[in-house]
Parts: C-alpha cells; sequence; structure tokens
C-alpha cells in the first residue's frame, strides 16, 4: 500500500464537491494538506471539517494563470517543505454545441480542465522527483471514455487528460513517481449549476440543460472521495468511480464507433 500518514498532499478545486471530499479522506488517513482554489472561502470550510492534527495550509490560485502555478512550489515549500501527492482536481464545464461555444470560452475551459493540469504537473513534478515514493493524480471524466454531443469542450479536455496522463505515466514508468488518471461518473457536485453557457442559449433552454444534467449527477462527493483515495493507495494506474462510468467504458470498448446510440437508449430506459 501507499501509506499516505505523515505524507503531504495539494489539492486543487479543493473548495468544493471531489476536491472537498478528497481531501477529507486524505486527511483521515493521516495526510498533511495543502489546499488550493479561487474560492476562498469554499476553502476554509474544507479546512475546517478536517480532523485535528493535519497541517493545513490553504491557498488561493487560478491554475489558468501561467505565472501564478509556476511560482506556486515555492509557497507550497515554504509551508510543507516536501511534497508527495499531486492531485489536479480543479475544473469547469461549458453547455452547448460546438458551433454555439465561442472560441473564447472553448479556450477558456481547456485552460482551466488542460493546461492547468499540465502546467501544475510541469511545476511540480521536479518537487516529486525527490521523494522516495510520490503520486501525480489526474481528473479527467466519464467524458474522458466517451463523447456526448454538446460537450465537445468539455470532452476534448478531459480526453487530452487522458492521454496526458497516460504518457506520462510511461515516461516516469521507472523511477519514483506514479500516474493515477481518474474517471469520474455522475457525481453530485455543482459543476452543472455552475456551467458557462452560450449567450445564444435562451434561460429556459440553460435551465433545462442543467436539469438534465443534474439527473445524472447522484453519487455523494464523499464517496468518490473514498474511491479515489483508496485507489491512489493501490497505486492504480486507472480508476473508474461509479457503475455508470464502468458500463460507458465497457460499452465504449465492445462499440467503439456506435456506443452512443446504445448509451442513449439505456438512458431512456433509466428515466
Amino acid at each position: 500500500m501507499f501509506d499516505l500518514k505523515g505524507r503531504t498532499a495539494l489539492v486543487t478545486g479543493a473548495a468544493s464537491g471531489i476536491g472537498r471530499a478528497l481531501a477529507v479522506s486524505l486527511a483521515r488517513r493521516g495526510c498533511h494538506l495543502a489546499l488550493a482554489d479561487l474560492n476562498e472561502a469554499g476553502t476554509a470550510e474544507t479546512a475546517r471539517l478536517l480532523p485535528p492534527g493535519i497541517r493545513v495550509s490553504r491557498h488561493r490560485l487560478d491554475v489558468a494563470d501561467r505565472e501564478a502555478v509556476a511560482a506556486f512550489p515555492a509557497a507550497v515549500t515554504a509551508q510543507h517543505g516536501d511534497l508527495d501527492l499531486l492531485v489536479n482536481n480543479a475544473g469547469v464545464a461549458l453547455g452547448g454545441t460546438f458551433l454555439q461555444v465561442s472560441e473564447a470560452d472553448f479556450e477558456w475551459l481547456m485552460e482551466i480542465n488542460f493546461w492547468g493540469v499540465v502546467r501544475m504537473t510541469r511545476a511540480f513534478l521536479p518537487m516529486l522527483l525527490t521523494r522516495p515514493e510520490a503520486r501525480i493524480v489526474n481528473l479527467s471524466s466519464m467524458y474522458g471514455l466517451v463523447a456526448p454531443p454538446s460537450q465537445t469542450a468539455y470532452a476534448a479536455s478531459k480526453f487530452a487528460v487522458r492521454g496526458f496522463s497516460q504518457a506520462l505515466a510511461h515516461e516516469l514508468a521507472d523511477g519514483p513517481v506514479g500516474v493515477t488518471v481518474v474517471h469520474p461518473g455522475g457525481v453530485a457536485t455543482a459543476i452543472a449549476d455552475s456551467a458557462r453557457l452560450p449567450a445564444s442559449l435562451s434561460t429556459e433552454e440553460g435551465e433545462r440543460g442543467r436539469r438534465a444534467i443534474n439527473a445524472l449527477l447522484k453519487m455523494p462527493p464523499a464517496q468518490a472521495g473514498e474511491i479515489i483515495v483508496r485507489a491512489v493507495e493501490q497505486r492504480r494506474r486507472r480508476v473508474l468511480v461509479g457503475s455508470d462510468a464502468k458500463l460507458v467504458s465497457l460499452i465504449e470498448r465492445l462499440m467503439p464507433v456506435a456506443y452512443w446510440r446504445l448509451v442513449q437508449r439505456l438512458s431512456r430506459r433509466s428515466r
């Protein structure tokens, strides 16, 4: 087992949802934490939920800010000295078809969901390589396995995280740093409510889309956090979180071209 007691982890997107759940699960195992998010009030609330005896630092960070990310290792080193676990969890959502989504919004999402992962990894990998054993955990998505309509930007970013993580794992295979890529299914976070929508969509259309997505988000974040942390302890390279993620992964493997027709059919039956 990858023993987390006494280690230090950095979690981005730690103010809510899966990021908060990961922080709580890690802290229960005696892992010290650097919590990073733009939402300072949310990060403070996450810190309040952690058990005593854990060294916790809170940092306001925009993972899309190249200079802030490059300077961040110094801040973490000042508070914690070493780092054993980097969890790239921060992410955003963007609804609408490719023709509805502006180039600026598409780039906004990619800067956070993909380039944020790449830049954080580049910034902290040298520190991780100095440890006897360390790990990088990158949050992809069920939509890094299958690509539904109206998710061109989000699916592109999560497929990119998947490919980046797999290639990085192969490059680091002979060293002390392992890589875990995570594909959560429908976890009950606020990602749909906070998603950016195209200006061309009416309020009614936007709300209808949010309701449809929220209906798929069923797993409690705490359950997802435990699944992911257990997988990290087991040094697993890939984690499918939820029966929905496991099912679509199987369907995609069996029907790599026509999978979406079957996914739609199963979705209609479940409703």
